[in-house]
């Protein structure tokens, strides 16, 4: 990873007047589905999946300034316990009423109210960064400066999902490379994994950065899973994410006694003592960071600053954000111990997004240097929203 200097410590902020907190929904159709491990297509099977998904967002009025933020809890608990009627629910219910009975309009100072919620960090998250968009919107402030970004531009990477035919992988990943992206984080699953990647190295060649993320699908127990995952340690990739469960941290350390690839773990890296845990347990050798996962973008940057301090190497990971959420994890991306590319697929994900995304130049994207995160939704987009007033 190299010398890498810390980031500055966080500036305190002036709080907000907040006048009303909402929830907002607002249907989006996905043009380009990702199938991993656990959502299909399997080899040989058709799966239906829902091409619409529901956008929860977390918007902040305050007297000063509007802030905006995006839950990522996806519909169902599949990749994580949380899903998105769940994160309304709890937000509604349990973490706004916090906010209001706290110092509402101070991110930093309301942290320890949402802690006595346990768990949902998804939607604490978008809570704690709807009000932060705000005090920095009025503050004339960018999430990036304010994290400590060094302002150089990011590498963008992109997810390939599972592909029932070698030909469409080849086909996604050169779209992929076309638009603009410099790394492929490729989902696996047991089966043809190996055959597959090692089809994409020869397609893409040696210069190419390949990942192999394949969402806890692996079993040490299987002699097949374990024979397959020596095959893929050929393939040449910069890492090889979440193989086993999520809960098998013994499991991932001594695999990584036994594969040249590094081990990254995603799924259960949910806060900074599950991160430290497996680091020292030596079940990760790369991390993973979803500023939504670890519980909000003052988490992410505790987590990468101890990261920075272990020498542990980390990337920003994304989900299906849309361009409000894709900017406020760039802010994270661009800090200086994020040093490898992080997951900003240039291609639409949505037939209408809520928010611009960036165009790579030359592989790179720039950091929003507008005031907070640097998006919010086009008022257009949110004509069929359905927005929940939640008071104090």
């Amino acid at each position: 990873m190299g010398a890498v200097t810390a980031a500055p410590p966080l500036e305190p902020l002036v709080a907000v007047d907040v006048e009303a907190i909402e929830l907002v929904t607002v249907p989006l159709r996905i043009v380009r589905p990702l199938h991993t491990a656990g959502t299909g297509p399997a080899e040989g099977a058709t799966q239906a999946e829902s091409s619409v998904r529901e956008v929860l967002l977390v918007h902040v009025r305050a007297r000063e300034a509007e802030g905006w933020a995006e839950c990522v809890a996806e519909a169902s608990p599949t990749y994580a316990p949380e899903f998105t009627e769940g994160a309304h629910a709890v937000l509604r219910r349990h973490l706004i009423p916090r906010a209001w009975a706290g110092p509402t309009g101070d991110a930093l100072a309301l942290g320890s109210h949402l802690d006595t919620v346990r768990g949902h960090p998804m939607a604490r998250a978008a809570l704690e960064l709807a009000v932060l968009d705000a005090q920095l919107r009025a503050a004339d402030r960018s999430l990036a400066s304010w994290l400590g970004a060094t302002g150089a531009p990011v590498a963008a990477g992109a997810a390939l999902g599972l592909h029932g035919a070698v030909d469409d992988l080849l086909a996604d990943a050169e779209a992929a490379l076309q638009a603009g992206a410099v790394r492929l984080r490729v989902k696996v699953a047991p089966g043809r994994a190996a055959e597959r990647l090692l089809a994409l190295r020869a397609h893409v060649g040696h210069d190419a950065l390949l990942q192999a993320d394949a969402n806890g699908s692996f079993t040490l127990h299987d002699p097949a899973h374990l024979d397959e995952l020596r095959r893929l340690d050929r393939v040449g990739l910069t890492c090889l994410e979440q193989p086993l469960a999520s809960d098998d941290l013994l499991g991932h350390a001594r695999l990584a006694d036994v594969l040249s690839t590094p081990i990254c773990l995603d799924e259960p890296l949910t806060s900074l003592a599950a991160i430290e845990a497996a680091v020292h347990l030596g079940a990760c050798e790369v991390v993973c960071l979803k500023p939504a996962r670890v519980g909000g973008w003052i988490a992410a940057r505790q987590v990468h600053d101890r990261c920075v301090e272990l020498g542990v190497p980390m990337w920003v990971g994304g989900m299906l954000e849309t361009g409000v959420g894709r900017a406020a994890n760039l802010a994270v991306a661009g800090l200086p111990g994020a040093t490898w590319p992080a997951d900003l697929d240039p291609r639409p994900r949505y037939e209408a997004d809520l928010a611009p995304v960036p165009t790579p130049v030359d592989g790179l994207v720039g950091l929003p240097t507008g005031p907070g995160t640097g998006a919010a939704p086009d008022p257009a987009r949110l004509s069929d929203a359905d927005v929940v007033p939640v008071p104090a």
